[in-house]
């Protein structure tokens, strides 16, 4: 039976679950400043890759309309996920309840981060997507591991240029600020290429149980078309 355009499948609802709860999960842990080595990140490096992950993979075996659905849904969530933290954290707390710093340190984003935050994503997101796209056609459907770590390189790099400036600017050294954004395409790319095996297999999976393989041949690139389907 041919499936509906406008309907997506039930993996397709679980992959995009895990993408929100991904992009929810890095905003909490992106408070906890970690060190690998002499290498200072912050602990949502452990999670947010893997969201780049799940958008290859649903470029890959639904195409880029299903893929700008995910982008826009991830973003909404993570919106509404911040925005009623930061409601929270405005309401005065409870006399005897004495975890005020600690809920702030965690919830209370500040406006410049948080906004720089979201535009980051949005841009680095459509930029992997579109680059997986594009590739796919010109390669034939080959060399999927190519354009896998080329879309992330170009993807991460964008949230990267896009974020730390926005964000940091003022803030850190403006000679470190260039040392981290490259530490983060650095180490989001290598992390790609970690778990590469493991997403080759799930992306053949995918493709033989969806019975789907899309191009994208003629389609709108339009980020705002998100019902197109």
């Amino acid at each position: 039976m041919t499936k509906e355009k406008n309907q997506v499948s039930v993996l397709f609802m679980l992959f995009s679950i895990l993408f929100c709860v991904c992009l929810i999960t890095a905003n909490v842990l992106e408070t906890k400043q970690i060190s690998v080595g002499n290498i200072s990140l912050t602990g949502g490096l452990i999670v947010f890759p893997v969201s780049y992950i799940i958008n290859d993979c649903v470029c890959e075996v639904w195409g880029y309309q299903k893929a700008r659905l995910l982008i826009w849904v991830g973003f909404a969530m993570n919106f509404f996920f911040v925005a009623l933290g930061a409601l929270c954290d405005a309401i005065p707390g409870a006399p005897y309840w004495n975890n005020e710093a600690g809920f702030h340190a965690i919830f209370g984003l500040a406006p410049r981060i948080a906004a720089a935050s979201f535009v980051a994503f949005l841009v680095g997101s459509f930029i992997n997507a579109y680059v997986m796209s594009k590739m796919k056609i010109l390669d034939n459907g080959r060399h999927f591991s190519a354009r896998a770590i080329l879309s992330t390189v170009f993807g991460e790099s964008a949230d990267s240029f896009i974020f730390f400036p926005l964000a940091l600017g003022g803030v850190v050294p403006a000679l470190e600020l260039p040392k981290l954004m490259l530490w983060q395409v650095v180490l989001k790319t290598g992390y790609e290429i970690i778990v590469l095996p493991l997403t080759i297999r799930i992306v053949g999976y995918l493709k033989r149980h969806e019975g789907e393989d899309v191009y994208d041949n003629g389609i709108s690139y339009n980020v705002l078309k998100i019902f197109n389907l």
